[in-house]
């Protein structure tokens, strides 16, 4: 499990969350920024200066923090930041009612991305994975997603197993699987000693394509735990959907 090195450098750490926020969220002011990473506003400030010279960040006329040249190929930020505040409330549910650590994560072509983490507090637990990168098609949420679109949109993201590197057998393989069961698994599919369920929120085609995950250490998992944690998936996924029906 992919958790924070023991010996980890603080000020990096931070400098890579702040890039992540800047990719994913849209503009920061330094209050705003150190209020995120909960620094002092002295330290976001050089950790934003330091962006913007290495031209990951800019900053505008309305001195509020941008993503910069090196980060701009992605795109949706209001889109995102909208996501995760109507969903973090709920994700932060999931903990309580699961006991484990739960994630929301948007479909980025044949990849999904981790834009929010609600960490539990056991001792061994799956840490923070917000703005990783991972495989659609390996991802418990990446897996929900997938089997919620339609011929199209599969061959649209798979067509050509020579770009994406991956066989369209095995993802019509995935898929099927987790059309049957209503929810989806990844079972150490990421990592070694990682197990976690997803559930898509809503349509992907009405919006942005969401879904929601509960991720353990694959040592508390036992097959006899599915019902009650897809059952608070669903429950979760719904709710979030609800609420941003009705912000809408």
């Amino acid at each position: 499990m992919q958790n924070k090195p023991t010996y980890s450098i603080e000020s990096v750490d931070h400098a890579l969350r702040l890039a992540v926020l800047l990719q994913q969220e849209g503009p920061l002011g330094v209050s705003d920024a150190a209020a995120r990473l909960g620094v002092a506003r002295s330290t976001a400030h050089r950790l934003l200066a330091m962006l913007v010279y290495r031209s990951f960040a800019e900053q505008r006329d309305d001195r509020r923090y941008a993503a910069g040249p090196v980060l701009r190929s992605w795109s949706g930020g209001d889109s995102v930041t909208h996501l995760r505040e109507i969903a973090l409330p709920h994700l932060r549910a999931l903990v309580r009612r699961t006991g484990e650590t739960a994630n929301l994560m948007v479909l980025r072509g044949t990849q999904v991305q981790m834009v929010a983490t609600a960490e539990c507090d056991q001792a061994l637990r799956v840490g923070d994975r917000e703005g990783r990168m991972l495989p659609a098609h390996l991802a418990s949420g990446g897996r929900a997603l997938l089997a919620r679109l339609d011929r199209a949109e599969i061959d649209a993201r798979y067509g050509d197993e020579d770009r994406t590197g991956v066989a369209r057998e095995v993802v019509e393989r995935t898929i099927r699987q987790t059309r049957r069961r209503g929810f989806a698994i990844n079972d150490q599919s990421t990592e070694a000693g990682l197990t976690a369920i997803g559930q898509a929120v809503g349509d992907p085609a009405q919006g942005l394509p969401a879904a929601l995950s509960v991720a353990m250490p694959t040592a508390r998992y036992h097959r006899r735990m599915l019902p009650d944690l897809a059952a608070a998936l669903d429950e979760a996924a719904r709710a979030v959907a609800q609420d941003l029906h009705n912000d809408s």
